[in-house]
């Protein structure tokens, strides 16, 4: 008598995986990636129409509304702005000498928050090589550090990475830069562009950073007894205070447009009283990087960067959703589908729903994310992150229990690319959830107009979709939840 449930729903997971096939794979990809979208930009009318059609699938499946309201939806705010050149300076003062540099012509805004009021203080000059430890001194804190940077010489490689630290906690970052004239009007004119940065970011920025060229600043610094060459000749790290030099920020920015852009938001049931409570979230960003001017196609359509993804979410949600209530897969744990957009801008959406999740976010025990999964080799695909946790060995016994499905587990090929910090999974791990993060790798057609659907093998995408499937029921019907067995760096 007991065997009756388990035969039935075997057959009906048997169903489930034969209804993720490579023809439906390449509709989905099709209709996503399909010149009405645009390119997804974030924000975009485009993106807006590949979110209504997500939408509608999640309606027709009868998926439970997860996001805000009661709706699929969470939308986070967007500005689009400039430098207002109006107001923004820097400052310098020594003696009796004072100087005022402009935003357009002696200097540029390079990052970090504009602070609402002016800030200002004596300098500390940060010379010699920019280590760890030099730009993590806690004594740093507070202050206006001024960082003479040799742009004659190649630049150490994480040179962006130590300003970041710096600015982490000082009160602003000054680069004095001796940049070629060429290389000047370049940057000067770039940083002077329109901005689009999401609003609820503005409140975890590190400090102004500013480059200040020399010419600008060189009759205060002579009046302060500093010499450019010579700060930027030292071979030791130091840090010293100069009272007699001040410098003063004011910066401030024009608001061209405020928008919005969705995160998109679906749950599936558990069966188990004790365990719907939980969730395995599977998740697949929305967003490409729109149109582009020039010679050619000028939408970049997207179909591998990540209509190949969200293509695999729906296919999934159906998988487990579609067909009889009585003919569908169990699974004891809930299923939470995410789609983010803004991840082509630097993981914005996955931020926003891990800051602010519309479940709880301790209730989400694994983030199974896909990003470009239809390209490259056929039998095989990356997946980013088992040796941190308990999932890998889940992987592991999935693959090996399904040999039909002809699909390996490869370790990251390029880790020198960082790609385990460069899709939405990552705001899932460093908030605590498990994860793995299953992606074919780039190919010549990443983030070119020649990222088209012909050219992806739905048949391949939609074995990696199946080995999911069994993936999520598996780590969704474990009495345990997945553990971290490794520290995140």
């Amino acid at each position: 008598m007991c065997a009756a449930p388990a035969r039935a729903q075997g057959l009906a997971e048997g169903a489930a995986v034969e209804s993720i096939g490579s023809a439906d794979m390449a509709t989905r990809v099709g209709i996503l990636s399909d010149d009405s979208m645009m390119g997804r930009d974030t924000p975009s009318e485009g993106l807006e129409r590949a979110a209504t059609y997500v939408i509608g699938e999640f309606r027709r499946l009868g998926l439970r509304p997860a996001g805000e309201d009661g709706t699929y939806l969470q939308r986070f705010g967007v500005t689009r702005w400039t430098v207002d050149t109006a107001i923004s300076r820097i400052r310098l003062h020594a003696g009796a000498k004072d100087v005022a540099v402009d935003l357009v012509h002696g200097a540029r805004f390079v990052g970090g928050r504009m602070p609402e009021t002016p800030v200002s203080g004596a300098a500390v000059v940060l010379t010699g090589p920019l280590t760890p430890r030099a730009v993590g001194n806690s004594w740093l804190r507070g202050r206006v550090v001024l960082v003479p940077v040799d742009y004659s010489r190649p630049l150490a490689s994480d040179l962006g990475e130590r300003l970041d630290q710096l600015a982490a906690h000082a009160a602003a970052v000054v680069i004095l830069s001796n940049r070629d004239s060429a290389t000047r009007a370049q940057r000067l004119a770039a940083s002077l562009e329109p901005r689009l940065t999401p609003d609820f970011r503005d409140d975890s920025l590190g400090a102004p950073v500013v480059e200040l060229f020399d010419d600008r600043a060189a009759p205060v610094l002579a009046a302060a007894g500093l010499d450019p060459a010579r700060l930027r000749a030292a071979d030791r790290s130091e840090a010293r205070e100069r009272p007699h030099l001040r410098i003063e920020l004011t910066l401030a920015r024009r608001v061209l447009h405020r928008g919005d852009a969705p995160n998109l938001v679906a749950a599936l049931d558990g069966s188990d009283p004790q365990l719907a409570g939980e969730y395995v979230a599977i998740s697949a960003h929305l967003d490409h990087i729109g149109m582009r001017a020039g010679p050619g196609d000028s939408i970049y359509n997207g179909a591998d960067d990540n209509a190949s993804g969200v293509a695999g979410l729906l296919e999934l949600a159906e998988a487990f959703a579609g067909g009889e209530p009585d003919a569908r897969p169990e699974h004891r744990r809930s299923l939470l589908f995410v789609v983010p957009s803004g991840e082509e801008k630097g993981l914005w959406g996955s931020d926003y729903f891990t800051r602010y999740p519309t479940v709880p976010l301790d209730r989400i025990v694994a983030d199974l994310n896909m990003d470009l999964i239809g390209r490259n080799w056929s039998d095989s695909i990356i997946v980013v992150g088992p040796e941190l946790s308990t999932l890998g060995a889940t992987l592991t016994a999935t693959v090996a229990a399904h040999p039909e499905l002809r699909m390996t587990p490869l370790a990251d090929r390029w880790p020198e690319e960082r790609i385990f910090y460069r899709s939405d999974h990552y705001n899932f791990a460093r908030r605590g959830v498990p994860v793995l993060f299953f992606t074919s790798g780039t190919h010549p057609d990443y983030h070119q107009p020649s990222d088209t659907g012909d050219r992806l093998d739905t048949e391949k995408a939609a074995r990696v979709v199946r080995l999911l499937f069994h993936l999520t029921r598996t780590i969704a019907d474990d009495s345990a939840p997945p553990r971290w067995t490794s520290r995140l760096e």
